[in-house]
């Protein structure tokens, strides 16, 4: 059996009632510059890429899942992309929505329990994020589950102005 259950949260699937949730996510601009986004997402959109959320990751490369309290508030999104099966890698990224629920454990859990899932159940060697040099809570989060710090991207992204350093970040399954 497949468990994406821990102690305080679980991941699970994205649903049709999640468009509300994922659009506020998305249109979030404080979390932009972690997203990588530029422009806000219609509801529209989000409804078509709900509906195509079922399905396989091999198909479609990607996999995004909601990390849920037990009392099932939906606490942000953790997502595997640029899924290459062939080379057994993937990158990894994740998002709490409220700032109030960040630093309470929720985003180690669910870091933990996608990493888990993608090396025992995807058969994956390897998984990579990349993090902004001043995204000190995010490095923290991933160093304490064994992420190490491969390379610098210098001045990889424009953000309000002036580029900004970026981390690539790797976990080797042995």
């Amino acid at each position: 059996m497949i468990t994406l259950k821990g102690k305080h949260i679980f991941l699970r699937a994205l649903e049709p009632e999640d468009l509300e949730f994922v659009h506020a996510v998305e249109n979030d601009e404080t979390i932009w510059e972690i997203s990588n986004t530029q422009t806000p997402y219609s509801k529209f959109l989000i409804k078509q890429y709900l509906e195509q959320a079922h399905k396989d990751v091999f198909e479609v490369k990607q996999l995004r899942l909601v990390i849920s309290s037990y009392t099932n508030e939906s606490l942000g999104l953790i997502d595997i992309f640029d899924f290459d099966f062939k080379n057994k890698r993937a990158g990894i990224g994740i998002v709490l929505k409220e700032q109030g629920n960040r630093s309470k454990g929720y985003g180690s859990e669910a870091l933990q329990l996608l990493s888990n899932y993608s090396f025992t159940h995807l058969d994956l060697h390897q998984l990579y994020c990349n993090i902004s040099e001043y995204n000190v809570a995010s490095i923290k989060l991933f160093t304490s589950l064994g992420f190490e710090q491969i390379g610098l991207k210098k001045d990889w992204n424009y953000v309000n102005g002036s580029y900004k350093n970026e981390y690539i970040f790797q976990l080797i399954n042995n």
